[in-house]
This record gives structure tokens, C-alpha cells and sequence, in this order.
């Protein structure tokens, strides 16, 4: 599920991370503000925060009987020192407290008022084609009790699939308005291609090969995980599989607390296609913190004829694919089981920020 919790609430949001190293390091973080569109929003920390805008992160623990030696830490949001106030989005940044200027990790997270309510339907009876390559929302929001004076100019509509912020649509103003409902439907902005199930691997055991993992080697330090090689699916039937819309899972099969005794390993990823010249080719999911870098660049080997790359992980199950600025390796069905975040932010007269008032998630249902 995406990191959303409603503003008030006595749910927290958990940022866990590692750091390699034999020791633990005394590190702060604070929370910015943020718009609709993850800029500052430019209030200042008493406006938005009850408490400092600095704390230590003070849960940790030390890795158990692995190669790798690491410190894991957790930080739960909102905590006895820091409380936001306002809803919206925040991203908070951590840094070592002897060296303030150098972030090491950010994370994302939003607080939602509640104070709407949506409703949609998706179909794959689609403005542009009938069950074939796109999928299509409709939106109902139920404004309640909040006074937006301008609903074609004080409201934002962001639709996110599958957490890839490169699908983000934004729709500024609904189709109709009727009392306190607005209508979004039949609008370019809610149709989507319709993409293919997320690939799945896991390493959660150094024993044996995991799902979709050819063979382990144990090569000093490191164990190594080698893939089976992946093919393109742009020609390929719909398969339907159950994923986690490209996400991972930490786990280590013997283990009762993979947090800290989930070893680091090597995995090695193939990708067995002609080279593409003049395209890149980019893994995405978590596993590469959906960016598109030296990360996540798949690389072609003229010797084996194949794409290829190596990551570093931490042991569990992770959902991946494959993503290019050519023609598309992964095919679009319009039956793929995909998860749509749906966000309604707003700003009423005199506000200097951004508010959430309503976010859902949203999943196709089809009968297979």
C-alpha cells in the first residue's frame, strides 16, 4: 500500500534502513513540508510540526551472523517528539549528526484528512479500444462539509499506477460539478496503458535457488544469485500472476527477525534480447528505488549477446521489470491486475499549502 495514514490517527508510518558498517552512527532527520507535486511548500517548522524539526534516531540493532555487517534502524512517524499538523505530503531526510550537509537517505510519506470521499469504477472499456491494451477510471468525489470555492481551479486530481511516478496524471479541473460532487470521467488523463504483471524473484534462502533463481554460488564475500535469463513479452499472451506491483519483501527463510539477520547478496539479472541500439534499457520496481541511472541501466555483453546487471540486495522476494525509451519490452493487456494510488488535493482561500483530502487505492477486478 502506499505510505498514506489520515492526519490524527494512531497509526505511524515506519521508515526502516540499513547502514554497512561495524558500528552505529549517531543520525538526526527532519520533515519538509511538501505541495502536491513534492516541492517545499515554504511554511516554516511551526506551522506544520508540533515539537522540533530535528530528531536522533535512536531504534537500532546490529546485524546477526551474516557476511555483511550492517546497522539496521527504524524510525516511526509521527513519535512522542515530532507530530505533524497539517495533512499533505512530507519527505524526510536523515543525515549523520557530525555531518549535517550530507543527506544519506530520503523518504516520502503523506498524511490524508479524510475529509472527502471517493468513488470509482475501472473498466477496460476504454475511450480508445475494447479490451485490448488500456485501462480507464471514473471518479466520484463527495466534497462533505469542505467549503472549495472554486472546484475547477482549487482542486488536483493525481492518479499514480503501480507507484511509478512517470504514469503520474494530474487533472486540474473535473468534468462537471454537480452540489458537492465533482465528476471525473471521459477525460484523457484516466486512461491508462494497461502494462504486464511484475516479474518475481526471490533470494530469501542462501541454500537453495529461490523462484526464478538458475543457481547460487558462494564466490568470498559474497553469495551469488544467478537468474534465469528474462525474454521480452511485447508478443506474449496475457499471463495472469500475483504480485506486489513492484515491491519487495525483506526475508530470510530461517530467520524470525530478517530486519537484522538477512544477509546482503549479490544477484545477477539477464535480459535475453538483440541489442537495442541507440535505446536503454532500465530495471524498475523498489529493487532500484524506481530510478533510471547507472542503478538500474541494463547493460549489453557482446560476448553472450545479452543484457545484464548486478545488484547488491538485501535477501527476500522482489517484483521487477523491465522499462525502455523504445518500443516496449514488457506488452500492454488491458487484464493486468494493476494498483492505481488516487489523491484529491485542494487549497481553500488564504492557504499556503497543498491538502489531502482523500486518498485510495484502487485495484483492477477482472474474472479470469
Amino acid at each position: 500500500m502506499p505510505p498514506v495514514i489520515e492526519l490524527g490517527s494512531q497509526d505511524q508510518i515506519l521508515i526502516s534502513f540499513d547502514e554497512m558498517t561495524d558500528d552505529r552512527s549517531y543520525l538526526r532527520y527532519s520533515l519538509t513540508h511538501c505541495d502536491a507535486a513534492w516541492r517545499p511548500s515554504g511554511l516554516v517548522d511551526a506551522e506544520y510540526l508540533d515539537g522540533f524539526n530535528e530528531g536522533l534516531i535512536e531504534d537500532y540493532a546490529f546485524s546477526r551472523a551474516t557476511q555483511h555487517h550492517y546497522v539496521n534502524y527504524q524510525l516511526r512517524i509521527p513519535n512522542a517528539e515530532m507530530q505533524p499538523l497539517l495533512s499533505g505530503n512530507y519527505l524526510v531526510k536523515v543525515w549523520r549528526e557530525d555531518d549535517p550537509d550530507n543527506i544519506l537517505l530520503q523518504a516520502r510519506f503523506s498524511l490524508s484528512e479524510a475529509s472527502m470521499a471517493l468513488s470509482t469504477f475501472l473498466t477496460t472499456r476504454t475511450d480508445v479500444d475494447y479490451n485490448d491494451r488500456h485501462q480507464q477510471l471514473e471518479v466520484t468525489l463527495d466534497m462533505k462539509e469542505v467549503a472549495v470555492f472554486n472546484p475547477f481551479g482549487d482542486m488536483q486530481l493525481r492518479i499514480v499506477q503501480n507507484g511509478r511516478q512517470d504514469t503520474e496524471r494530474v487533472l486540474t479541473a473535473p468534468q462537471r460539478v454537480a452540489g458537492k460532487k465533482a465528476f471525473y470521467a471521459h477525460q484523457p488523463g484516466l486512461i491508462f496503458l494497461g502494462g504486464n504483471e511484475y516479474r518475481r524473484m526471490e533470494v530469501s534462502s542462501t541454500r537453495y535457488p529461490g523462484m526464478h533463481v538458475e543457481r547460487v554460488d558462494y564466490l568470498y564475500p559474497n553469495y551469488h544469485f544467478y537468474l534465469f535469463p528474462d525474454q521480452g513479452r511485447e508478443e506474449s499472451p496475457y499471463t495472469y500472476d500475483q504480485t506486489q506491483h513492484g515491491r519487495f519483501w525483506i526475508r530470510e527463510y530461517d530467520s524470525d527477525n530478517s530486519d537484522t539477520e538477512a544477509d546482503y547478496v549479490v544477484v545477477h539479472f539477464y535480459l535475453d534480447e538483440p541489442e537495442r541500439r541507440g535505446q536503454e534499457i532500465w530495471l524498475e520496481g523498489d529493487v532500484v528505488e524506481r530510478r533510471r541511472d547507472g542503478l538500474s541501466l541494463m547493460r549489453y555483453n557482446h560476448e553472450e549477446r545479452l543484457y545484464e546487471t548486478t545488484l547488491l540486495l538485501k535477501q527476500g522476494a522482489y517484483n521487477y521489470q523491465y522499462v525502455t525509451n523504445g518500443p516496449d519490452l514488457e506488452g500492454n493487456h488491458y487484464q493486468t491486475n494493476n494498483e492505481y494510488d488516487i489523491r484529491l488535493y485542494y487549497r481553500l482561500a488564504g492557504d499556503r499549502y497543498d491538502r489531502l483530502a482523500v486518498q485510495q487505492t484502487v485495484y483492477l477486478v477482472t474474472d479470469r
